[in-house]
């Protein structure tokens, strides 16, 4: 149901995009393999409990939330809800979630990671797919916000 969610939004959108079916890019590295591309181009879609609401970040597959980063732009910590959580809010199963055909309205955030890359690679509401993104359709099909949460790199 919800890989068919994610096709219903593409099409209410105009856009023709396929929708990649593989063995299994249920992780960033099987994502990436499966995919034939680099890690941070797998656009990992975590979903964040605050307060009583959620909010979506999409960020370079290859990155990891600074909790300090997240605090200072949500005025919360960073706290993952339960998988039941994830599917009741968003329709998709962990692994699959995705900003696409969600079941309720929920703010998408983009990290700035996300721009270093031209096309990057988003789940489709199954653990066994995904879909080829030009950054400019991602940001256009999210109305997301641009925000930079990730930990920095240590140089």
């Amino acid at each position: 149901m919800s890989v068919e969610m994610v096709e219903a939004f593409l099409k209410e959108n105009n856009k023709d995009i396929a929708i990649l079916f593989f063995e299994d890019t249920s992780t960033v590295d099987k994502a990436a393999e499966a995919l034939g591309v680099s890690p941070g181009e797998i656009a990992k879609s975590l979903l964040f409990k605050i307060k009583d609401s959620f909010v979506m970040i999409l960020m370079a597959g290859n990155k990891r939330i600074d909790n300090r980063k997240f605090k200072e732009t949500f005025n919360s910590k960073a706290k993952m809800p339960e998988a039941e959580e994830v599917v009741a809010a968003t329709g998709h199963p962990v692994g699959g979630v995705c900003p696409f055909g969600l079941i309720q309205a929920i703010p998408i955030y983009l990290d700035y990671s996300l721009q270093a890359y031209e096309h990057v690679f988003p789940a489709a509401g199954a653990s066994n797919t995904a879909i080829k993104l030009h950054i400019n359709d991602l940001f256009e099909l999210t109305h997301g916000q641009w925000v930079d949460v990730i930990q920095s790199e240590i140089v």
